[in-house]
């Protein structure tokens, strides 16, 4: 397919049970990240899935046209990545975000969209999805997010990590502070993480910004999440925007 994409997003960095091939720049897995493919253009989706086959550490298990469909897709399949589009008719991507983390918890849902409204981000984070990238962006970009959301990292196109700021200041304004509780407390480490978390960077580009291991950075991460109760950094990064634990000018 020719791209429908142009380019921006950052790859996210790549841990776990990963392993780099030498010299290629690709990632052995166990098994490859399975997606669910979702959008109503029946063209898209098709091209997506024949790039996505071309990638050996992706498979591409089952399409679905709209968020009922999706749904229905995501129990019966349980996939590891569902791609979907935001703006769908019976059912939309949002909504159906929100009942496929029902279903299927384990899926982790990155939004494609050419929606650049900060609505429905904002939505679709509070709907459980874990990246959120415009249609702009190049085929190479998707299955490197893929990757990365795969690995346990979010993705967000930068112009959509600058509304979503924009959108958590706001949200601080509106917070009513009789009803904010005392929040766990973070270490001053934890918050410096946490802040360029906020920003959009992935892994690799925090150690190298803090002059420490992509490792010890994980282990932040994980222990932000745990002392949060929370499950992915978008969702540390919010509480934290509300809680005011910390604050981005």
């Amino acid at each position: 397919m020719a791209d429908g994409f142009g380019p921006t997003m950052p790859a996210g960095s790549r841990g776990g049970t990963t392993a780099a091939v030498r010299g290629t720049g690709r990632f052995e897995r166990p098994e490859p990240v399975r997606v669910l493919v979702v959008d109503d253009h029946e063209l898209f989706r098709r091209g997506l899935e024949i790039v996505l086959q071309t990638e050996e550490d992706i498979e591409v298990v089952g399409e679905a046209g709209d968020g009922a469909e999706a749904v229905e897709k995501a129990a019966d399949l349980l996939p590891d990545i569902v791609l979907m589009d935001v703006r769908m008719p019976r059912r939309g991507g949002i909504e159906a975000c929100t009942a496929i983390k029902e279903v299927a918890p384990s899926a982790k849902i990155v939004m494609l969209t050419i929606s650049d409204e900060e609505a429905d981000l904002y939505d679709a984070i509070k709907a459980g999805a874990t990246g959120y990238l415009l249609k702009e962006i190049s085929t190479d970009e998707v299955c490197a997010a893929i990757r990365a959301v795969a690995d346990g990292q979010s993705q967000i196109s930068p112009s959509m990590a600058a509304k979503l700021l924009t959108e958590f200041k706001s949200m601080i304004q509106r917070t009513d502070e009789s009803k904010l509780v005392p929040a766990p407390r973070l270490t001053d480490r934890e918050l410096e993480v946490l802040k360029l978390v906020a920003t959009g960077m992935n892994n690799r580009d925090i150690a190298k910004e803090l002059f420490i291991s992509e490792n010890t950075v994980k282990n932040h991460v994980r222990n932000i999440l745990e002392k949060l109760q929370l499950h992915s950094r978008m969702e540390a990064v919010v509480y934290a925007m509300r809680e005011k634990i910390l604050e981005i000018r």
